[in-house]
């Protein structure tokens, strides 16, 4: 469950509210980050890890709920955002780690992520960074997110190579739609083929997938954004609303449901803001799809030209 917007955005009777349905409903693992959500006037970041500490603290689940955050993308010091995020230097990893677990009210992290790859620091030295955490018992289990995969490997092998813990997970902006090819997102990375292979190859990486419903598109609500529109876009929503009714579900949960019935399986962190938002989303995770589903879903989405 993702909780972007928790102690901020959405309240904390709400935010809790959430909370309470999803471990209700089986739920077990939340993710946050330390930077959530800095651009709103009045926050310096921390809300919803606050928030979350907060409710573990509360409901005395601070032992039983595994908890991801991610460091890296805090602003600091002048310049524009994202140019001028913290990064992913040894020292900076270590003071934000720090301030997670002091927000989280916890001595562990279950599993922190860098959270936007940080090119101008040495990936040997953020990679070993993020080892000495485990080393240390402050982390049990460390990823990245918004990194290319030749990247990630690379970061995998100079832990492997040293005798280090390695990263075990992957978080990529992912949906049903592709990308179109010439799509920008600037700092975000869409999962692509390449990182799929490898991950499909390399069964102790989990792959997690942020934005898969594109903020409503999917329900009509929004329109598809500028980055999924291409000539397989139209033939792409019309499949995917075709399942839906044959299967008697929404557009939403098919698409959690092809992600989670993939080769590698996908986890796709669950964004809301309402109880009902949230039932419909685990609702998906019952949705069985048959393989006739799954390649009518493949054989539509990728666009077929460049433009």
């Amino acid at each position: 469950m993702g909780t972007l917007p928790f102690g901020s955005v959405v309240d904390d009777p709400t935010s809790f509210a959430l909370l309470d349905r999803f471990v209700e409903r089986g739920g077990t693992f939340v993710d946050t980050a330390n930077c959530y959500c800095f651009w709103r006037d009045g926050s310096d970041g921390g809300d919803s890890e606050r928030l979350v500490g907060r409710w573990l603290a509360d409901r005395g689940l601070r032992d039983e709920i595994t908890v991801a955050t991610k460091i890296g993308a805090l602003p600091s010091g002048d310049g524009e955002w994202p140019g001028n995020r913290e990064g992913l230097a040894a020292a900076t990893i270590r003071t934000a780690v720090a301030g997670s677990l002091r927000r989280l009210g916890r001595d562990t992290i279950d599993l922190l992520y860098g959270h936007i790859d940080d090119p101008a620091t040495p990936l040997e030295e953020s990679t070993k960074a993020f080892a000495q955490l485990v080393s240390d018992g402050l982390v049990d289990e460390i990823g990245m997110s918004n990194q290319s995969a030749r990247r990630f490997a690379r970061a995998r092998d100079i832990a492997h190579g040293a005798g280090l813990p390695a990263f075990t997970a992957i978080q990529q902006r992912h949906t049903y739609l592709a990308p179109a090819p010439k799509a920008d997102f600037d700092y975000q990375v869409a999962l692509d083929d390449t990182m799929l292979t490898y991950a499909a190859a390399h069964r102790d990486v989990t792959v997690l997938a942020y934005s898969s419903l594109l903020n409503g598109a999917y329900a009509g609500s929004k329109p598809v954004p500028p980055e999924y529109r291409h000539d397989a876009t139209v033939a792409a929503l019309r499949v995917l609303g075709d399942v839906a009714r044959e299967v008697g579900a929404t557009p939403g949960q098919v698409v959690y449901a092809w992600m989670l019935q993939g080769t590698p399986m996908i986890v796709p962190l669950v964004g809301v803001s309402t109880l009902a938002q949230l039932d419909e989303a685990l609702d998906a995770v019952d949705l069985k799809l048959s393989d006739e589903h799954l390649q009518r879903l493949d054989a539509v989405r990728t666009p077929t030209t460049g433009a």
